[in-house]
């Protein structure tokens, strides 16, 4: 579970440094390309666990699904984020 959930900080770090908040939105086949390439066999579940849990919003779109941060869960996604990289925020 730890390396699925250092995973999850890095695909939320990397949405927060590019602004990916509310209507700011990705593709989500640009965000699975986010994560590394030896950790990309997962991104799609890990995703989809973000979108369960309400840290990440979906928008269906006539190309495919885009991603962004939920502004409402922003606590949580520092938090997730601060326990596996040394930034403030």
């Amino acid at each position: 579970m730890g390396e699925e959930e250092k995973l999850k900080a890095t695909i939320l770090f990397k949405l927060i440094r590019k602004r990916k908040w509310g209507g700011s939105h990705m593709p989500l086949d640009r965000v699975k390309r986010l994560v590394p390439s030896h950790l990309r066999g997962n991104a799609e579940e890990i995703i989809r666990d973000l979108i369960r849990e309400g840290l990440a919003l979906v928008k269906p779109t006539h190309y495919g699904e885009e991603l962004s941060l939920n502004p409402n869960q922003a606590e949580a996604v520092y938090s997730i984020v601060k326990k596996y990289f040394s930034v403030e925020f």
